[in-house]
């Protein structure tokens, strides 16, 4: 394995976008090519290291300053890292971009209503109901990115598409050998 160069892809979208299968596909890639990677999501990551934190404002950037900590320490030692999160406000993201460095922004655009069409756990139709509070883009803002390095329109592109779109950025922009 050569040395390689760390980055920070930062998955961000709407729950229901596609961010996860996309990080996933990516990461799958990746591997297959020897390249140190790791992959760091919301709901795993809500279950270690940020387990004490609701879905406020205020706790979903204390969520956010903690996974960009991490990533900025595994980008620093040469790995790849996907982090996907929801991560829907500016200033939140800008400030991770600044402290990793290295981070190259992904919105994985979806609008909200075929989000809610492939809600698997059914949290649209309880936000829309009114039943769950601040759930970003129905009575939470989400603030779509100004200047993504990569945009991933999933209602009209396939997971594998977009992942294909995201290698080919990585390799164009030399983050990593093409082949």
């Amino acid at each position: 394995m050569c040395h390689q160069k760390g980055f920070t892809l930062w998955f961000t979208g709407l729950s229901g976008s596609g961010k996860t299968s996309i990080a996933q596909t990516v990461e799958e890639e990746l591997r297959a090519r020897q390249i140190k990677v790791e992959r760091l999501d919301g709901d795993i990551v809500r279950q270690s290291l940020t387990r004490d934190l609701g879905f406020s404002k205020e706790d979903r950037d204390k969520n956010i300053e903690r996974v960009t900590f991490v990533a900025k320490l595994l980008t620093r030692n040469g790995v790849a890292v996907l982090c996907s999160f929801i991560s829907p406000y500016r200033a939140r993201r800008a400030k991770s971009r600044e402290e990793i460095g290295e981070f190259l922004e992904v919105f994985v655009e979806c609008p909200v209503e075929e989000c809610a069409r492939r809600d698997v756990k059914g949290l649209y139709a309880k936000a829309f109901a009114g039943e769950i509070e601040n759930f970003t883009g129905v009575s939470d803002p989400y603030e779509d990115p100004e200047a993504p390095e990569i945009v991933c329109h999933t209602a009209q592109e396939t997971v594998v598409e977009s992942a294909a779109k995201i290698i080919s950025y990585l390799e164009t922009e030399g983050y990593i050998p093409a082949i």
